[in-house]
């Protein structure tokens, strides 16, 4: 049933990705309908203000049209949430300059004790290897702590969000991501990522 589902999805994407080409600006309307909510969605994590995050979305559809030609990504849905993210990110650091608070913030200094203050050499630092080690330490937690990881530091879900998701009490996922942090950090180091 899961690998139909996914074929129909990838069928309904390869269409989409098409339209983009075409430039068919009924592109941007089937995009916005399949994939604004997961836009939206990360974007308000990272920024905590609606208004703020509908701005992204908008500018992510843009983005997706001024990329797609020449690119033809092979997941859209990753794509158009990897551009959704990359704008707010962006934002973020405006706002950031300008002493907004949001979620996300609480995020990058949760994992800024791993990442901070470690002796991270920048000059040695490759961000693909940075990732790739990441991805490699994922792959070798628990599917839960693994997934707690990637929605708190990559969707910026509040511990509020979390609990409602995995029926769990915040206080158990704190510090389920505490003990994740810390394997990182001691993972990262043994590997010379960080020291």
């Amino acid at each position: 049933m899961q690998e139909e589902k996914n074929e129909h999805t990838t069928t309904e994407d390869e269409k989409i990705i098409e339209m983009f080409f075409d430039r068919s600006e009924e592109a941007v309307d089937v995009l916005a309908r399949k994939y604004g909510g997961l836009c939206f969605h990360i974007a308000l994590n990272i920024l905590g203000d609606q208004q703020d995050a509908e701005e992204c979305v908008n500018d992510s559809y843009l983005g997706v049209w001024d990329s797609i030609p020449p690119q033809r990504p092979k997941k859209l849905g990753a794509f158009v949430a990897g551009v959704a993210r990359c704008l707010a990110l962006k934002r973020f650091e405006r706002n950031r300059a300008e002493k907004r608070k949001s979620n996300y913030g609480l995020c990058l200094d949760e994992l800024a004790e791993i990442l901070s203050d470690s002796g991270l050499v920048e000059e040695r630092l490759d961000a693909e290897l940075l990732e790739e080690n990441i991805n490699l330490f994922l792959s070798k937690c628990d599917s839960l702590n693994r997934m707690l990881f990637v929605r708190r530091y990559w969707y910026a879900d509040s511990y509020e969000q979390l609990s409602e998701k995995c029926n769990m009490k915040e206080s158990a996922i704190r510090t389920r991501l505490s003990r994740t942090r810390k394997k990182l950090k001691e993972f990262l180091a043994e590997r010379g990522i960080i020291v």
